[in-house]
């Protein structure tokens, strides 16, 4: 049973697949398009742009790394699938497909290690908790994921209030002058509802008091204990998200293999739109021998 959309030879390439798939990437290539504009913008106002060896400088994570690794990864895979399918392109298109399948193997790979190893990786999170501790204030948009992560699952540190040690502006030595020693941040004091505005010197001189007086005013729970606790209370939701990625992924790669197989069969190669000059110079559809 043969397709009516392009005559050649018998072979047809369905609009369907073709306009499904373009549209499909040309959602994820603005995504990206967003996601890259958002980091370099974050890190302009940051002046990294401008001393590119600050990048290093940090002692924790930037958060704006995120933005650019996934905007950059979203913007060339989105572009490979848009320009592959409208200009049924089966270099880029396998591309697309490759590389997808390649990130799809590596999420598998992921969560596989993450399944037999959770040990290590409880110890590696604990690591990268206190690595960021320490930088705390060394970055706004680091602090602010701290304070966000603290708050959400009302936590204190990696595995308490005394991890806090860690932080030269917190930690309780004796030649430390900050006004903040043997305190915690904000984020890690219990809210009083009847609070409108955040009072930002709660945790000042917490650390302290003893244990249960502590109690009162901040969350004495790490953040490790608190984050294993919320995945298994939600896991069906999290395994939910992660199968939804994936099966979008295998669809994506799909969608691609069918259209790189409907290119292939047609002979001779479908012509070029007229209105399509600019990408027919960028990108030339593939010569009749190559088609087969």
């Amino acid at each position: 049973m043969t397709r009516k959309h392009h005559h050649f030879k018998g072979a047809e390439v369905s609009c369907c697949v073709k306009y499904f798939l373009f549209g499909f990437n040309i959602i994820f290539w603005l995504l990206g398009a967003a996601f890259l504009a958002i980091g370099l913008w974050a890190w302009a106002e940051k002046g990294v742009l401008s001393n590119l060896s600050s990048i290093t400088d940090l002692g924790g994570f930037d958060p704006v790394w995120l933005f650019i690794v996934v905007g950059g990864v979203m913007f060339v895979l989105g572009f490979a699938g848009c320009i592959g399918a409208l200009r049924e392109n089966t270099f880029l298109l396998k591309f697309f497909s490759v590389f997808l399948g390649l990130i799809f193997f590596l999420e598998l790979t992921a969560g596989i290690l993450a399944f037999v190893f959770k040990d290590w990786i409880k110890d590696q999170l604990n690591f990268f908790i206190n690595n960021n501790v320490k930088a705390y204030r060394d970055d706004i948009d680091l602090q602010n994921l701290i304070d966000f992560a603290q708050e959400y699952w009302s936590c204190c540190g990696a595995h308490g209030p005394d991890d806090w040690n860690l932080n030269i502006y917190f930690n309780c030595t004796d030649k430390n002058p900050s006004r903040e020693r043997c305190g915690v941040p904000f984020s890690c004091c219990v809210k009083d509802p009847a609070e409108d505005v955040i009072n930002t010197q709660c945790g000042y001189d917490v650390r302290l008091q003893g244990e249960l007086n502590r109690q009162k005013y901040i969350y004495t729970k790490g953040c490790v204990g608190q984050f294993e606790k919320w995945l298994q209370d939600n896991l069906i939701i999290v395994a939910g998200i992660f199968v939804g990625i994936a099966l979008l992924q295998i669809f994506g790669i799909c969608l691609a293999q069918n259209l790189v197989s409907d290119v292939k069969a047609v002979k001779p190669c479908p012509s070029p739109p007229k209105n399509s000059l600019f990408l027919m110079r960028l990108f030339p559809l593939p010569a009749p021998e190559d088609c087969s």
